[in-house]
């Protein structure tokens, strides 16, 4: 089996996760930014929103480039989203570190919720500058999501986790040299690319005695981030 990526593993979870939804129930993307999401929701009553502020680029961190936001159902802000529709699900993945407060918006996603419905989140566990401006948190443990979900009487049907310590730590060591590169320090450029290439075989190593890919023994200390099912209750 080919060895699986932040991006990649976040990709198949989701779309295994949302083409296992009732056929015509409804779902809400919230800060859905381009609707990347939005092929996996064909059977689906679907509706997405965004501010639709960020448009790619930027002078700091990681940027797209470009961005489009004209597939968005409605435009504003998360918390202004009107309550007088509620959906059976509500989905938001890679936006709580993009919210100025990510409790509040977690409160907002489960106010939108139908009772009985289900709140689907993603979201980093730690993650560097991007989309700057708007990355206001680094990331969110398993006990945000339990603490949260909970209180808001939420039963949390899946929490897994995307890798573990060693997956981590194999994607930034692949980021070193483009970084020593972006900010000219370190050493130079086929020397910092050796020395990486050692360190992620290394790593890469101990990853495959570390559990299955998306049940790491390492991922209570560090991981790509949680995904995230939660019921409100009925």
């Amino acid at each position: 089996m080919p060895r699986l990526k932040n991006h990649a593993a976040r990709e198949q979870w989701i779309a295994k996760t949302l083409r296992a939804l009732p056929q015509g129930s409804s779902l809400l993307d919230v800060g859905a930014g381009e609707c990347a999401y939005k092929p996996y929701c064909d059977h689906l009553d679907y509706l997405a929103q965004d501010i639709a502020e960020y448009d790619g680029t930027g002078a700091e961190g990681l940027h797209t480039g470009s961005w489009d936001t004209s597939r968005l159902d409605f435009i504003c802000d998360l918390y202004d989203i009107p309550e007088d529709r509620q959906f059976d699900t509500v989905f938001c993945s890679e936006v709580l570190e993009h919210v100025v407060d990510p409790v509040r918006a977690v409160e907002k996603l489960v106010a939108l919720t139908k009772p009985g419905g289900r709140i689907i989140v993603t979201a980093p566990f730690t993650s560097i500058t991007h989309f700057a401006p708007y990355h206001f948190c680094t990331g969110f443990s398993q006990y945000f999501y339990k603490e949260h979900f909970g209180r808001l009487d939420c039963e949390i049907e899946e929490m897994t986790a995307n890798g573990g310590y060693f997956d981590v730590m194999d994607q930034e060591l692949g980021r070193v040299a483009r970084v020593r590169k972006q900010f000219g320090a370190g050493f130079r450029e086929p020397l910092t690319f050796l020395l990486m290439q050692l360190a992620r075989l290394n790593v890469r190593l101990i990853a495959a005695l570390d559990g299955d890919r998306m049940n790491r023994n390492s991922a209570q200390l560090h991981t790509f981030g949680w995904f995230v099912v939660a019921r409100k209750a009925g």
